[in-house]
């Protein structure tokens, strides 16, 4: 079992307790008196319109490098990123394995975020995302190989009819025919979920293959402003970077200089 496969037969056993916490009706029922304000912020829309494109991320560990930020305050460090000229965040919701949580969305807002905010979880139940808008995420993340097609169809259009949009991961040629379900983003992640092995170069390789219309967003492994510039020459729009600058006293303030360097 790799790290992917052992993460997705842990989340669902964590969906299901929860489901017996709290029913899916009544978390719907929290979730309808949302519904009739609209949705959220598009994430889409901020990408394309941003002149960095940059989906700064909240993440305090990971399965491969244990913790990188345990202090981090979803209170604080988001709301740096917005006043540093990110486009839009990404804050992790998973516990177990990357020391996140849905009330770190919550926190976000609560802190005076208003950028687009993906809710970053390893998504298998439509349960999720109606945990997903009550946090006040704008987006949630679908990963093709966790999914199968109609499952990932599914969840999309329950996404969708929460108010919330959809960036879809894709990491092989394999997978690109997920792309033929018009997600509002198409990601594609240069890290290998199985292994953890990162290569900023599969990006590259995977950019034409994509439909031409497609938002698209380079994930893991960005490290320089010069890749960035180098991205968008391939049709890329959003750049979601987070260990480069979670790993930094203020992450906030390094954003900032990143971004001035583009």
């Amino acid at each position: 079992m790799d790290i992917l496969d052992e993460i997705t037969a842990h989340k669902r056993q964590e969906v299901a307790a929860l489901k017996r916490e709290v029913p899916l009706r009544t978390l719907a029922e929290r979730v309808e008196p949302l519904l009739d304000g609209g949705g959220q912020p598009s994430m889409a829309e901020a990408l394309l319109s941003s002149p960095s494109g940059i989906i700064a991320e909240f993440k305090r560990k990971s399965p491969s490098k244990g913790w990188i930020r345990e202090d981090g305050d979803a209170a604080v460090i988001p709301l740096g990123y917005q006043r540093n000229g990110a486009a839009a965040l990404s804050i992790l919701a998973d516990g177990k394995y990357f020391g996140g949580s849905p009330d770190f969305i919550s926190k976000a807002r609560g802190s005076g975020v208003t950028l687009p905010i993906l809710y970053k979880e390893f998504v298998v139940d439509e349960y999720q995302l109606y945990m997903a808008r009550l946090s006040g995420a704008s987006a949630v993340l679908l990963i093709a190989s966790e999914l199968g097609k109609e499952e990932c169809r599914l969840l999309l259009g329950t996404a969708h009819s929460l108010g919330m949009e959809v960036l879809l991961e894709m990491h092989s040629e394999k997978e690109l025919s997920y792309a033929d379900l018009e997600p509002d983003m198409c990601g594609v992640n240069n890290r290998n979920l199985g292994t953890f092995l990162t290569d900023v170069q599969n990006s590259f390789r995977l950019a034409g293959k994509l439909p031409e219309g497609a938002v698209k967003v380079s994930e893991s492994g960005i490290g320089h402003p010069e890749t960035i510039s180098s991205l968008r020459q391939c049709g890329f729009r959003g750049f979601l970077i987070g260990e480069r600058f979670m790993k930094e006293p203020d992450p906030g303030a390094v954003l900032g200089q990143f971004i001035a360097k583009l």
